[in-house]
């Protein structure tokens, strides 16, 4: 391993490896997960363009190196840890807008660019990429896992929006998948098989992504419940009324209580009632908002008989101090975490119609461990989380945790739901991967790994051993 980031020093230049002890630390673990591995990668290389990447691959896989891509550090299933050691491969340096096609609404750019500064760069063309994962995030690490966020109950998941990737191969190989039109016929959906694969079959250096039209007018509401099986119960019937809202999210008492106590001052503007509280984003034009606001209201109100406060945004200043709760929730519980507490953050999904019965019985079942436990989630489309607080080196503690999560997986397949709604398989959730399609499923995907990566370099531990 040591010999092939020397070659690669050779190859690319000195400064684009890196030894350092806590550059190494920061590559190889997560805060925000409990799926890190033991080891670290020996080095950190930092290639700028797909030929760098090309020779990097080259390098490992004439050195039998596993090799791992690394983007914002954001995943919470293990994506980018480095069990097996070897090469850790950041694209920071790889940020740029290759190509803006604005009339054909689609937009080429590299893996290390940051999405919301790619919105940013566009904004005044009047199209934006939809997707709203974490605001750290990179475009190949949401391509990898396919990312989606609190818009995608309006736009889909990232799958919907590649149209096309460059690719380098486990020998250094360069392909890409398709060419730019929307449509096409033309041999296998090479495209969607790299998306969501975690850089096990190749790694992402050019991304083809689709535009969208940003919304004439948005507005945000938030309604808070007496019960999260009530405001779960509302998100249903909200989704099948066929009301197009922008994003509904949910976010229990636990969450609600943090803000008030912990919140940057920006949300503690307002107390928050200390429920189970809905996040509804509107958008489209102006007349659809308010038409959607005042049906949402209505339908909120039959629920409830009135008793469910609906407190919507008069001005854009109210409509972003609002969503901001929802956007900032993440990182202000990641803030209070005790000094070596670790938390356990996960997510699943069901089918909308089986939604309040799981987040009921999670929220319950979490409830009896004695801990900090909070739902929070992306209802719209029958995906929530669960975080835990706990204390790793509480032996019977850590287990429970570990059980309870499992659990929570098994209720969700029971429910026909799948056990990672947004966040991948990484090395987390392989067990529950392989309890969700079967070996058999999981034997056809090795066969694709091993047709493209038959030495196994390419992010090696990860979706399945």
């Amino acid at each position: 391993m040591l010999h092939a980031a020397e070659e690669i020093a050779q190859a690319l230049g000195e400064d684009a490896v890196c030894y350092d002890h806590d550059v190494l630390e920061h590559h190889g673990h997560s805060d925000w997960s409990t799926s890190n591995s033991a080891n670290r990668a020996v080095a950190v290389v930092y290639p700028k363009s797909t030929e760098d990447v090309s020779t990097i691959a080259r390098i490992c896989h004439r050195r039998n190196v596993p090799m791992v891509p690394f983007g914002a550090g954001s995943s919470v299933e293990g994506s980018f840890s480095q069990p097996l050691s070897g090469i850790c491969i950041d694209f920071s340096y790889m940020d740029k807008i290759v190509a803006f096609h604005p009339d054909d609404m689609d937009v080429v750019v590299q893996p290390g660019l940051n999405w919301v500064d790619l919105n940013n760069h566009i904004a005044s063309s009047g199209l934006f990429a939809p997707m709203d994962p974490s605001p750290t995030a990179t475009v190949g690490g949401m391509v990898s896992t396919n990312c989606s966020g609190t818009n995608a109950f309006r736009y889909g998941t990232m799958k919907d929006w590649v149209l096309n990737l460059t690719v380098v191969l486990a020998d250094g190989t360069v392909i890409k998948t398709r060419r730019r039109p929307r449509k096409t016929s033309a041999g296998y959906n090479l495209t969607s098989l790299f998306v969501g694969a975690e850089g096990t079959l190749g790694i992402i250096t050019e991304a083809t992504l689709k535009l969208a039209p940003i919304p004439q007018s948005t507005s945000v509401a938030v309604v808070p419940f007496p019960t999260i099986h009530s405001a779960a119960a509302a998100a249903t019937a909200l989704i099948r009324s066929g009301i197009q809202l922008a994003a509904l999210e949910i976010m229990d008492e636990k969450q609600m209580e943090i803000l008030n106590a912990h919140g940057s001052p920006t949300v503690r503007k307002r107390h928050w009632a200390e429920q189970p509280t809905l996040f509804l984003k509107f958008s489209g034009t102006a007349e659809a908002v308010q038409s959607d606001v005042s049906r949402v209201s209505a339908i909120i109100h039959d629920l409830t008989q009135g008793r469910a406060p609906f407190h919507f945004a008069r001005t854009k200043q109210e409509e972003h101090d609002l969503w901001a709760a929802r956007k900032e929730s993440l990182f202000t519980m990641t803030s209070i975490r005790p000094a070596g507490f670790e938390m356990w953050s996960t997510d699943v999904a069901v089918p909308v119609s089986r939604l309040a019965e799981i987040i009921d019985w999670s929220k319950a079942e979490c409830g009896k461990l004695g801990i900090f436990a909070s739902v929070i989630g992306h209802v719209g489309d029958g995906n929530f989380h669960v975080a835990m607080m706990y204390d790793p080196r509480d032996k019977e503690q850590a287990a429970a945790v570990g059980r309870c999560v499992h659990e929570m997986m098994d209720k969700a397949l029971e429910m026909e739901g799948t056990v990672s709604g947004e966040h991948a398989i990484g090395i987390g959730k392989k067990a529950c991967l392989r309890d969700e399609l079967g070996e058999e499923t999981i034997g056809v995907m090795r066969s694709l790994k091993r047709a493209v990566d038959p030495k196994g370099v390419m992010n090696p531990g990860k979706v399945f051993d």
